[in-house]
């Protein structure tokens, strides 16, 4: 049911006419319409509506379109409600009022009225606490896919703090547990049907104090209709995600510790310099228990009075570990040459290193003006834009798709179709691993899973119109949790915009002159994400060709070492002096869940190779002759790119074959080629991100493996990832490994082997990967063939030439 408030003194009431039932309003329900009461009576209509005004409660009974009497009777003022029908509902909205009434209402099942005089029922003496909550207290259910509204995280938050009733949990995330996939394909497949809408659940993790020393991680899934618990799961050993609260009082307790104060007296540091500490997760190398959490920390200097200054200009050699328990149990020296190793002996702080501020800082406040050379650039839309949105579902040209976002992944994707037909059931960055490359103690442990270790969602940047969005955008708002576990709003994680994308297609006929040429238009959706030091743009752009491409954009500042001033090192490159910044990769995992033209699917590998030259039984006499040979994969398994071959992997749909080309509709993947994990096998770096030995991974879906290197990376020893998933259900013989017109999720390894240059200080430009998947076969022709074809009198395109001329002639003559 929706709900409309109005001023009090207004005399035009108007609100949406929806049916009132046991429920949200099913396709049987009667046909909506607007409904304007004014103080001169009511138009007739069909269904019911409720308005609430400022003192005053308003029900509309059925109208029927055969009668325009009227006849106004006080209603039964003693409606109650339930405390669980009020959890619905806006916490700060009382238990009696308008709210409950709302609640009342909706629970009730009316008859129709037909050849009868309609009424209008008036709720007297029932006051309206404020105007703004009630106009959030909608009855419309989520849709399946939406993320947690924030009055389901507080139901979530109760249910489970009901549970811990002496002591008091630390809500980690509370998070759309999402349907199961069969429960979901039914709900689609039947256009949204209320008998089959799957149950709202929630996934909740919480640390609960055990003792004064110790604490105990656990994941509880809640169903949030039936208000209950379904499963408990402890999970000893693992540890939670990065807490940015946590790692500031590691940041505190490091400063506060004499031992470390002494240290940095002994570095004999410039006056009035300030000292930063950055924090880390530990990367697991095997030297320490990691049955509890460790951090590290890492030390910089900065020089100028800014707190925008760039501190990794300044590495200092010092560094220290700290426990779970924000104790300081180690403290060395790092090494700063490459026969050198940890130590304990501090080195004075060599006073040549300091630089021209103009080479190391990025911020305007602390460098020279910029170029003025660069006019205005501004996108203009005459007509708005071409999408629409309903709450997080999405249309654009023939696109439909179900925006998602959650706490780990950021940005999702769900029920992606073109022109109606399904394609991806779930698109999604899974996870993302940056391993360094220094084999010196301590830098084995800077290997960090920026989703699972730090989350995207939690890290999401606020982002800002007319600097990371240009043109007409839409944003899209995320919700996470405190500790508490109160809602906390994320504003603006997504932004959805179109582009100018250059030519989709064109053709010249040679014969009469006669050019024809469609641009192309995308529809992108990004977010931006900060860890720490870097930044990462994540966009899916969306084709007018029924393509899809996904683009990675990495920037931000380079983690750096110190070095001695001379030095050198074969696993870094010197960015400033005594600055070194290590060689590391960025891997990146794809999960593709397809649904091309349905839910069974497989993956077909494909090859060019040419054919047999002077074989007496080939057809080849001039020796240019090539073909393709295909094969489609039966199990579970890891597989790699071969240039040499043009290697194509293709999802298709063995059930559904073109009727031009005969042969299966399908998706193909454009990877994007990079090395893979350079790190050695038997490395911890290897064991926990099993997902980088191979390019491409074909799994059968399971509800519950959303992530290639585990659930729980933080810390984590291996064992976990996606070859040891595949691994366990080869030896279960009751399990189900085959992928061939299964249901499956494909995974796609890609990113950058950063060696980094001196033209990534002191901010890197971005270093772009895409990721494309495209039809193939899938039509019966080109999909952007009916795209609006380009004319100057649509674009408005303005020759410079003519503007110059014109600047001239403005101009006064002497």
């Amino acid at each position: 049911m929706e709900v409309a408030v109005v001023p009090e003194d207004s005399r035009h009431y108007t609100a949406s006419i929806v049916d009132v039932r046991c429920g949200a309003p099913d396709r049987e329900a009667p046909q909506r319409g607007r409904r304007v009461l004014t103080g001169g009576g009511a138009r007739r209509s069909t269904g019911q509506c409720l308005i609430v005004a400022p003192n005053k409660c308003t029900f509309l009974a059925p109208l029927t379109r055969q009668s325009e009497t009227r006849s106004v009777k006080p209603i039964i003022d003693h409606l109650t409600v339930t405390p669980s029908q009020h959890e619905s509902l806006d916490r700060n909205i009382p238990r009696k009022g308008p709210a409950c009434l709302v609640t009342e209402l909706a629970d009730k099942k009316f008859g129709s009225v037909v050849n009868e005089t309609p009424e209008i029922h008036i709720c007297s003496n029932i006051r309206l606490y404020s105007p703004i909550v009630i106009a959030s207290a909608t009855m419309t259910r989520p849709h399946p896919f939406d993320p947690l509204t924030p009055n389901e995280i507080t139901k979530a938050a109760d249910i489970v703090k009901a549970l811990f009733t002496h002591n008091v949990p630390n809500f980690r995330y509370i998070t759309l547990q999402e349907p199961p996939k069969q429960d979901m394909m039914a709900y689609l497949e039947n256009h949204g049907a209320e008998r089959l809408r799957p149950a709202r659940a929630a996934r909740i993790q919480v640390i609960v104090p055990e003792t004064d020393k110790t604490t105990a991680l656990q994941e509880l899934l809640v169903d949030l209709d039936k208000g209950s618990v379904i499963k408990r799961i402890p999970l000893k050993g693992k540890h939670s995600y990065i807490d940015a609260g946590y790692m500031q009082a590691v940041e505190q307790v490091c400063l506060a510790d004499q031992r470390v104060q002494d240290e940095i007296e002994k570095m004999a540091l410039p006056t009035g310099s300030t000292v930063c500490v950055e924090p880390w997760a530990y990367a697991t190398d095997g030297m320490n228990d990691m049955t509890e959490r460790v951090s590290m920390c890492w030390f910089y200097l900065r020089l100028v009075d800014n707190p925008d200054a760039n501190y990794y200009a300044y590495p200092l050699s010092l560094c220290a570990e700290v426990s779970e328990h924000l104790k300081v149990t180690r403290i060395y020296h790092l090494p700063c040459a490459a026969h050198e190793r940890i130590h304990d002996e501090p080195q004075p702080f060599d006073p040549r290193k300091i630089h021209s501020q103009a080479l190391s800082e990025y911020h305007p406040s602390l460098r020279p003006l910029p170029r003025s050379t660069t006019k205005p650039y501004q996108v203009v839309q005459p007509e708005g834009s071409s999408f629409t949105t309903k709450g997080n579902r999405m249309t654009w040209e023939k696109w439909t798709f179900h925006v998602g976002f959650n706490y780990r992944e950021g940005l999702t994707l769900h029920d992606v179709r073109y022109d109606g037909r399904s394609l991806f059931y779930r698109l999604s960055l899974s996870e993302m691993f940056v391993p360094y490359g220094d084999p010196r103690s301590p830098y084995p442990r800077k290997g960090a899973f920026d989703l699972g270790n730090d989350g995207a969602g939690i890290n999401a940047n606020n982002l800002r119109l007319g600097c990371d969005c240009l043109g007409h955008i839409k944003y899209f708002d995320g919700w996470h949790n405190t500790s508490s576990g109160e809602p906390l709003k994320l504003p603006n994680v997504v932004c959805c915009h179109e582009q100018d994308d250059g030519i989709l297609w064109k053709h010249t006929n040679f014969r009469t002159q006669n050019a024809v040429v469609a641009r192309s238009r995308i529809l992108v959706l990004q977010t931006i994400i900060t860890v720490t030091n870097y930044e990462y743009i994540f966009a899916f752009h969306f084709g007018q060709d029924a393509s899809i491409h996904y683009e990675v954009r990495a920037t931000g500042i380079l983690s750096t070492a110190p070095i001695n001033l001379g030095d050198k090192v074969p696993y870094g490159t010197i960015v400033a002096p005594g600055v070194m910044a290590p060689y590391h990769q960025h891997l990146f995992c794809l999960r593709i869940d397809p649904s091309v033209d349905g839910q069974r699917n497989s993956l077909q590998v494909e090859e060019s190779e040419p054919l047999p030259f002077n074989d007496p039984d080939v057809h080849n006499p001039f020796g240019v002759g090539y073909t393709t040979t295909s094969r489609i994969i039966e199990s579970e398994q890891g597989l790699d790119l071969d240039f040499t071959k043009n290697r194509v992997f293709k999802i298709i749909n063995e059930n559904k074959i073109n009727a031009i080309t005969q042969t299966p509709v399908g998706f193909k993947i454009l990877p994007s080629y990079s090395q893979l994990l350079l790190a050695h096998p038997d490395s911890y770096h290897a064991k926990r991100s099993e997902f980088g030995r191979h390019a491409l991974w074909v799994t059968r879906h399971d509800d519950e493996e959303f992530f290639p290197a585990g659930r729980h990376t933080m810390q984590s020893q291996g064992g976990e990832g996606l070859a040891s998933m595949i691994a366990a259900r080869k030896v279960d013989d009751g399990a189900k490994s085959g992928v061939r017109n299964e249901d499956i999720v494909v995974w796609h390894t890609f990113g950058s082997t950063h060696n980094p240059r001196i033209e990534d200080w002191p901010v890197m430009p971005s270093e772009k990967m895409v990721v494309g998947l495209k039809p193939v076969n899938f039509f019966e022709s080109n999909p952007g063939l009916d795209v609006t074809i380009a004319m100057q009198e649509r674009n408005k395109s303005v020759l410079v030439a003519d503007q110059e001329l014109a600047a001239v002639s403005s101009q006064p003559r002497p």
